[in-house]
């Protein structure tokens, strides 16, 4: 009686996944047609195949773990900045790990290694789309028990983060919604909007919100030098220039007023001084930044920040971070804004005002003392293939914060002098960062005991600038 080989054949490509032709038939010892021949028995929704000739590659498909029905594929969806969706692609989840997705017509750069669609882990630009920070940490608390998922997003495994996206990620960062249930909630959602909160509202449902947000008691936030923060849909006031309704907001402490304790001082301080910060990074050339206003209610500081990955009120535009433009397309070990701006020109996938305009705005961060520069603080936008710089943000004197345990010690700052390549930049950066100090020592919205940390900066940098 002869032995179905169909059992070995799926055993084989689970373990190889994706497997070459020439692999598979040496580990089921067959020849390569016989090969061919058994994988047409497999049923077409079983199997994929991509790449062409020796480039070729075969994979079972599975379920993602959490999700009900057989094994299907997650349609990926973009929507425009019109508003509209479209279909983009198909992703399959693989058995022995990774997926298979086309990046196709997105518009994303396209790995080397992913350039028939192989991911061995999930297609990059979805990682910007997890939940993550203290939003993904609110998140994750209220959707936990119902998805299934561990109660910190970091330690979310790829299923788990392909089953909150494909259930829960009406709105996510970027344009992508993946799978037919987010899709059904956003089309939900677009039909049945409440109004946007009134311009005369604002404050007291900023201050609700926040409260709200505090009420769940995630851990972590400004204790951790984090800005608590939620999102809002507000209608845009009179006379003021807006591209969306859709804005981020962050808060400090409720403090009240001359009382306030210093660490409820210090972070609204921080947070004027973002305002600031960004008016001023984007008077240097090629840099714009998010749209940003203060507003103070309740005890509280807010800083409202238009979201720039949206656009009017339902459409949307790609976004991708830095971090995982390195994870997945360079691969570098270095933090440094600059120098990974031009290792990825020399790739072809950044231009070289893109370049100049990062090392302009890197050198701003270090001389306003934003020592929190990490890789996910600066964005680009996907544009066939190569990519474009975004709108700076998350750009403060974070050298200030205060401790995890809320102390507030004094802080020295000697302004980094530039090397010999990358002078211009430096004095570009040195006039904007010069504005934003003398502006922050005189602005009234920050606690005095701070406006005379800001204008002692100003003077060590003027001197600097001397020697720079």
């Amino acid at each position: 009686m002869a032995v179905d080989p169909l059992p070995a054949l799926r055993a084989a490509l689970a373990a190889q996944a994706p497997a070459s032709a020439a692999g598979l038939a040496a580990a089921l010892d067959v020849s390569v047609p016989t090969l061919h021949r058994l994988l047409q028995r497999l049923a077409p929704q079983e199997w994929v195949a991509a790449g062409k000739a020796r480039r070729a590659r075969y994979a079972l498909r599975r379920t993602v773990a959490g999700r009900r029905g057989g094994v299907e594929d997650l349609p990926v969806y973009q929507v425009d900045r019109a508003g509209q969706a479209r279909p983009l692609a198909a992703l399959a989840a693989l058995q022995g790990g990774g997926c298979w997705m086309s990046l196709g017509d997105s518009g994303w750069p396209e790995p080397a290694e992913s350039r028939d669609g192989w991911w061995p882990g999930l297609p990059y630009p979805l990682y910007d789309m997890r939940p993550q920070g203290y939003m993904g940490r609110l998140f994750a608390r209220a959707e936990h028990g119902a998805l299934g998922v561990p109660l910190d997003p970091q330690d979310w495994g790829d299923d788990d983060v392909l089953l909150a996206l494909s259930l829960r990620g009406q709105d996510t960062s970027g344009d992508w919604i993946l799978g037919d249930e987010a899709h059904a909630l956003w089309q939900a959602r677009r039909l049945s909007q409440p109004a946007p909160l009134a311009p005369a509202d604002l404050p007291s449902a900023y201050a609700q919100l926040a409260d709200q947000a505090v009420a769940q008691g995630v851990p972590g936030s400004s204790a951790a030098g984090e800005f608590p923060k939620f999102t809002a849909r507000r209608a845009v006031p009179d006379g003021m220039e807006s591209a969306t309704p859709h804005v981020l907001v962050k808060f400090s402490g409720a403090g009240t007023g001359a009382s306030d304790g210093p660490t409820v001082r210090r972070w609204a301080d921080l947070l004027v001084c973002e305002h600031l910060a960004l008016v001023h990074a984007a008077r240097l050339q090629g840099v714009q930044a998010a749209r940003t206003r203060v507003l103070q209610h309740a005890g509280r500081t807010f800083l409202e920040s238009e979201r720039f990955d949206r656009h009017g009120e339902q459409g949307r535009s790609p976004l991708l971070s830095l971090e995982t433009a390195n994870a997945a397309l360079l691969g570098e070990p270095s933090r440094d804004w600059a120098l990974l701006a031009a290792r990825l020109a020399r790739a072809g996938l950044l231009g070289d005002e893109d370049v100049a305009a990062i090392t302009r705005l890197w050198w701003f961060g270090r001389l306003i003392a934003n020592t929190d520069m990490h890789l996910g603080n600066l964005a680009f936008r996907p544009v066939q293939g190569r990519l474009a710089l975004a709108p700076a943000y998350d750009m403060l004197p974070m050298l200030h914060a205060p401790l995890p345990g809320g102390e507030v010690p004094p802080r020295s700052f000697e302004p980094p002098l530039p090397p010999p390549a990358q002078r211009a930049a430096w004095h570009a950066a040195c006039g904007a960062a010069l504005g934003f100090w003398r502006q922050a020592a005189q602005d009234g919205r920050i606690s005095p005991e701070f406006r005379v940390v800001c204008a002692q900066h100003a003077q060590r940098l003027e001197r600097a600038a001397v020697h720079a």
